[in-house]
């Protein structure tokens, strides 16, 4: 087996790439619903914008639920804290995502203007919500979460939902919105031509720039006035997980401490901000398949920056600072580490090809010619 602190260390990086993964392909699924209504103008141009995400939408959830299934086996205490205080969040998320398998499969089934245009607005709550509460997790998360463990370690969470809609968390959620909504339209532009496509290189134009705004703009505000957290004893990485063994002080500019230490970490925001550019340039230039790699480089690096600058901490405690969740101290056993390190390094490439596959043979340009010849199978 591979010893404990290498191990904690590879599950850290592995649930990134895992969120990385399911931003980068449900993500552009969630962005072309978040369009839906507006960049197509009647139903056919509505149709052919489901189509270009019908086959492939709930072969991403994958993504979702593996992501999901590796916090809780990875980072039980961090999985138990966040799904219990954040409760009414994440119930907000799947009451959002319900409208999408509902939607992608009823919503062409009756020939009535208002039906259809329901589960247009339906698949665009589902499309729209998730990203946007997801960002607003991270930006609470920069924030500390009111939490606290007594001594057997059951948690205790004091704050509300509304507390969680805050300002900054607000903008993360911005963040977080525009980011994936641009990466939709640039998966649109990828899979549809003539209106549609150009409706979809300007929303493309207008979410990009929100998007590198408002990413500046949320690391302005972390630099000047939300004190990051700091731990100021010693750490054990291969010792056994306990959460109240630490000392944690909250220090102005401390999140960025990872950056000043490392300096080849900046490469992650430029990532973020260099890739929305790039996909702009490669989608007027009708390179679209490289703008849409492009588009999903930004979102590791936007997402990356936020783990670089959080590392070590994974849910930092508002309310009792030493009990904040931890890299090193929120984890499952060694064993339980290592079996599923073996699961995953052979699973998911087993995904990774299989989509790829699924991709390939399901591409192509998506017309309201196709939609029109048909209309009994197509969604």
């Amino acid at each position: 087996m591979l010893d404990y602190e290498t191990l904690k260390l590879i599950w850290w990086l592995l649930v990134g790439v895992l969120l990385i993964g399911f931003a980068i392909m449900d993500g552009h699924d969630m962005g072309v619903g978040t369009l839906l209504p507006f960049v197509g103008r009647n139903d056919t141009e509505r149709r052919v914008v489901i189509n270009t995400v019908g086959p492939h939408w709930d072969g991403n959830q994958v993504w979702f639920i593996t992501a999901g299934g590796a916090i809780f086996a990875a980072w039980p205490l961090v999985y138990a804290t966040a799904f219990s205080g954040l409760y009414w969040a994440m119930l907000a998320v799947l009451w959002a995502l319900f409208f999408r398998p509902v939607g992608f499969d009823y919503r062409s089934k009756i020939h009535d203007p208002r039906w259809r245009s329901t589960w247009d607005w339906g698949l665009f709550v589902g499309g729209a919500v998730p990203p946007l509460i997801f960002g607003v997790a991270f930006g609470n998360l920069f924030q500390g979460v009111p939490f606290s463990f007594d001594d057997h370690l059951v948690s205790t969470y004091s704050g509300s939902f509304w507390a969680l809609l805050n300002p900054f968390a607000l903008l993360a959620g911005v963040v977080s919105s525009a980011m994936i909504t641009f990466h939709g339209a640039i998966y649109l532009a990828h899979r549809t031509q003539g209106e549609i496509q150009w409706r979809a290189l300007r929303a493309a134009g207008f979410f990009g720039g929100l998007t590198i705004l408002s990413f500046a703009a949320a690391g302005l505000w972390l630099w000047l006035a939300i004190p990051g957290y700091v731990i100021q004893s010693a750490v054990d990485g291969a010792a056994l997980p306990n959460p109240l063994g630490k000392t944690v002080i909250r220090e102005a500019g401390a999140w960025f401490a990872n950056y000043r230490a490392h300096p080849a970490t900046a490469a992650l925001p430029l990532a973020g901000t260099g890739g929305v550019l790039a996909a702009q340039v490669l989608a007027r230039h009708g390179r679209t398949l490289a703008a849409f790699w492009a588009s999903a480089l930004a979102i590791a690096g936007i997402i990356g920056t936020a783990g670089a600058a959080l590392f070590p901490f994974v849910m930092p405690s508002s309310l009792a600072p030493n009990a904040s969740l931890t890299v090193w101290d929120s984890v499952s056993s060694q064993l339980t580490l290592n079996i599923m390190l073996w699961a995953t390094l052979i699973f998911m490439p087993l995904i990774v090809l299989y989509t790829s596959w699924a991709y390939r043979v399901m591409g192509g340009k998506v017309t309201p010619a196709y939609v029109r010849e048909n209309s009994h199978s197509a969604y």
